[in-house]
């Protein structure tokens, strides 16, 4: 039994994001929502918000036992960047590039249906 919880656009570079996804990618749900608690990273803050979801998710939907739950699957995908411009010498502009990312967190509890 696997259940998913998705986060898409959110504004975070995916090369953050996946530093944080690393930590908790393989370990229990309590472990992983201790870990996040206290990371001072912002990535953390809104991984946490989409684990805590995938749970709930697994709880209502499945029934799941949330003892027994483990972050599986963990994504943190590149998505479409926000383009802003600024000004520069002699009229010019210059791009920059906000980026942003997909995350998708999926638990389960190790056994196969």
């Amino acid at each position: 039994m696997e259940t998913t919880a998705t986060l898409r656009g959110v504004r975070l570079s995916a090369q953050k994001g996946r530093l944080v996804a690393d930590q908790i990618r393989g370990l229990p749900v309590d472990r992983a929502l201790n870990l996040l608690a206290f990371s001072p990273k912002k990535g953390a803050r809104i991984l946490k918000k989409v684990l805590e979801s995938a749970i709930a998710n697994a709880e209502h939907n499945e029934g799941a036992d949330v003892d027994e739950l483990k972050v599986t699957t963990i994504y943190v995908d590149k998505a479409d960047t926000l383009r802003r411009f600024t000004a520069r010498a002699k009229g010019r502009g210059n791009t920059i590039g906000k980026q942003t990312c997909h995350i998708r967190i999926a638990v389960g509890d190790g056994k196969r249906d």
